[in-house]
C-alpha cells in the first residue's frame, strides 16, 4: 500500500504541535508522525545566528533534515498515513534570498518538493491574544509570526491539495477541524470531500 504523506504547516503558533499531540493520543499507530527538523536541529544546538550566510546553512540542514526524516518513516513503512511536523517548503519561508535561489542550492525545483506530499494542511498563525510566546525554540513576536505564516502560505501554492484552517476564537474548535481533515484523508475521501466538509 502506498505511503499517503500529510505535511502539517502554519505560522508559528498554528497549533501543529497540538494537533500532531492529538493525532498520537487518538489515532496511535494508525498514524506515524516525522518529528520538526528544525526543533530537533536547534534544540541539539545547531548555531541560529541572524547573517545571511547562515540562514541559509540552518535552513539547508533543517531541509534535509526533514527530507531524510520523511524517508525513513517511509521506509520502514510503519503507517500508510505519514503526518509530517512541517514540510519540505517550509523553509522557503525562513530563506533570505529568493525562492528561486533557495531551490538552486537544495538542487532540486518546487514542482519535485510539492510532489513529496499528497496532502498539506496549513493551520493559521492564531491570533494576538492566543498568540503562545512560551515555546523556547519560537523566536518571532506576533507581527513576525503573522508575516511567516504569509510566507509559508506562499511557498505552498499551487499544491493541489492543500486546505487552509484559519484562526478560531475555540482554539479547540480549530484542532478538531484539523483532526477531523486526518480523519477524513484516513478514510480516503476526496479533496472535494474534504473541503465541503469544513
Amino acid at each position: 500500500m502506498e505511503t499517503v504523506k500529510i505535511a502539517v504547516t502554519g505560522g508559528p503558533s498554528g497549533g501543529k504541535t497540538t494537533l500532531i499531540e492529538a493525532l498520537q493520543k487518538d489515532l496511535g499507530l494508525k498514524v506515524a508522525v516525522v518529528p520538526e527538523a528544525a526543533s530537533i536541529l536547534y534544540r541539539g544546538g545547531f548555531p541560529r545566528k541572524p547573517t545571511s550566510t547562515a540562514r541559509k546553512h540552518a535552513q539547508r540542514a533543517i531541509c534535509f533534515t526533514q527530507r531524510e526524516l520523511e524517508d525513513l518513516a517511509s521506509d520502514e513503512g510503519r503507517s500508510p498515513i505519514l503526518v509530517c511536523d512541517r514540510g519540505s517548503l517550509d523553509s522557503i519561508a525562513y530563506w533570505p534570498d529568493s525562492p528561486e535561489d533557495f531551490f538552486k542550492s537544495m538542487h532540486t525545483t518546487r514542482a519535485q518538493e510539492l510532489a513529496r506530499y499528497q496532502w498539506v494542511l496549513h493551520l493559521d498563525t492564531a491570533s494576538g491574544e492566543a498568540f503562545d510566546s512560551t515555546n523556547p525554540i519560537r523566536t518571532e513576536s506576533h507581527n513576525e509570526a503573522l508575516v511567516l505564516n504569509g510566507k509559508i502560505k506562499e511557498a505552498w501554492a499551487g499544491h493541489p491539495q492543500r486546505i487552509v484552517i484559519g484562526h478560531e476564537a475555540d482554539f479547540l474548535a480549530k484542532i478538531s477541524k484539523a483532526k477531523s481533515v486526518i480523519q477524513k484523508i484516513m478514510h480516503g475521501d476526496s479533496y472535494e470531500q474534504v473541503i465541503a466538509s469544513i
